[in-house]
């Protein structure tokens, strides 16, 4: 598990014991270019892997802003309208 993506180590580690194997092997094979071409053969693993590496980059403030999800303005959004509705 890399350190660098903590929000992924916590969900692998939310995992039952078989599937949190399972991920954690799938996640080793993703980063490495003949992990790759092995699970390029099993496409469902292959698609299961690309989307675990993906939710690692998620919590990049830079990545999440590009996918709409500005956490800086979402919470603006909110303070503005429970201001408006007097629920401060």
């Amino acid at each position: 598990m890399n350190a660098a993506d903590p929000g992924l180590a916590a969900f692998v580690a939310a995992a039952p014991q078989p599937q949190r194997a399972a991920l954690r092997l799938l996640l080793a094979l993703a980063r490495r270019p003949r992990g790759k071409a092995v699970l390029r053969t099993l496409a469902p693993a292959a698609q299961v892997a690309e989307g675990l590496t993906a939710m690692g980059h998620f919590e990049d403030p830079a990545v999440a802003v590009k996918l709409g999800w500005d956490a800086d303005a979402i919470a603006s959004r909110g303070r503005a309208l429970r201001r408006a509705e007097g629920r401060l």
